[in-house]
């Protein structure tokens, strides 16, 4: 017992009966509003429940079906909820018709620069200005990031702009200082199975950007998502940034196969980051007119004004004219596959 499914005409006090019920055998719920239809998620090992206890929640007033999910992700499954998920931050909307495109550098290096690729971005059409405060990088000795000073510099963009704010979290002691300045927290592909922190923003409202890990497969990436779910955050983002495989011509290995199987798969956003997925920004822009046409609901673009200097991924990072062209040419594209940018 996973799903149970009401009827239409199930009253509040339905609702509240049934949570009750399950909630009293030591079972959590999140309750699901469709347009149709409510459905009733049930969280916690349900493989204890009896057959004679199932039938008993079956007959209770106001519920029409009683479903087991067979897939070990539950929240995230398109058995839970058939529509898409669509998750708005300050007026703009990810997994709508629309494709946002989230832009900015690697890291955020200074204040002047932070200002100067905001302004830029927005101009070319930009929906979400990023940057790194706290910065995961393979090696200890290289630039680990600003941390609350470099928060600041991105609150300060989004002020001038109006862009709402993503940046990545490395620890969940960072979390309150974080939340603070940020719109959407994004969780880093070397963080996607790092539990603890999943569960810690999970119990946050604010939305969550999920990467792909190096070399996850996309039921653990989904068990990742389930977890973040599990806590009662369902404003979950999914992010395709490649994976690690044999081949050295480029950073990664873009899997845009994930995209279509995904929205199979699960009600959740999924965008994609070609920068990080090819590591080479003369790449970036035919993938990520690919990612449009495989069907994104958004995209991730690394953007630096002088990546020649940059303290984190320049060789990745679209200048802001290069940017500009790209936002010109995926118009038509996504115009193509009934989308606009």
């Amino acid at each position: 017992m996973d799903i149970i499914v009401l009827r239409p005409d199930a009253s509040e006090k339905d609702i509240e009966r049934i949570v009750k019920k399950l909630e009293g055998k030591g079972l959590k719920t999140t309750v699901s509003k469709g347009t149709e239809r409510t459905v009733i998620g049930v969280i916690g090992d349900t493989s204890k429940i009896t057959e004679e206890e199932e039938n008993a929640v079956r007959a209770m007033r106001g519920v029409e079906e009683v479903m087991r999910i067979l897939k070990p992700y539950k929240l995230a499954s398109r058995d839970f909820k058939a529509q898409d998920t669509i998750v708005k931050v300050r007026g703009k909307v990810i997994g709508g018709k629309k494709i946002p495109v989230i832009a900015g550098p690697c890291a955020v290096e200074n204040k002047t620069m932070m200002m100067n690729i905001a302004e830029k971005v927005k101009a070319a059409g930009a929906s979400f200005i990023r940057g790194g405060a706290y910065k995961p990088r393979t090696s200890p000795y290289s630039f680990q990031g600003l941390g609350e000073e470099g928060l600041q510099y991105l609150a300060e963009a989004s002020k001038k702009t109006g862009l709402p704010v993503v940046t990545e979290i490395m620890d969940p002691r960072d979390l309150e200082t974080i939340l603070k300045y940020t719109d959407i927290i994004q969780i880093g592909a070397r963080n996607m199975q790092n539990f603890r922190l999943l569960l810690e923003v999970g119990m946050c409202k604010k939305p969550v950007l999920l990467k792909r890990g190096l070399s996850a497969t996309i039921q653990e990436w989904l068990m990742a998502a389930e977890y973040i779910m599990s806590k009662g955050n369902q404003h979950v983002i999914l992010c395709e940034r490649g994976i690690r495989t044999f081949e050295t011509a480029t950073r990664n290995t873009l899997d845009l196969s994930s995209v279509p199987v995904l929205h199979q798969k699960t009600h959740l956003p999924v965008i994609v980051d070609p920068s990080h997925g090819v590591g080479k920004w003369d790449l970036v822009a035919p993938m990520a007119k690919a990612a449009v046409a495989a069907g994104a609901d958004g995209l991730l673009i690394e953007v630096h004004t002088n990546p020649e200097d940059a303290m984190s991924d320049g060789e990745q990072s679209l200048k802001p004219d290069a940017f500009k062209k790209l936002m010109s040419e995926l118009k038509p594209i996504a115009k193509a596959v009934g989308r606009e940018i």
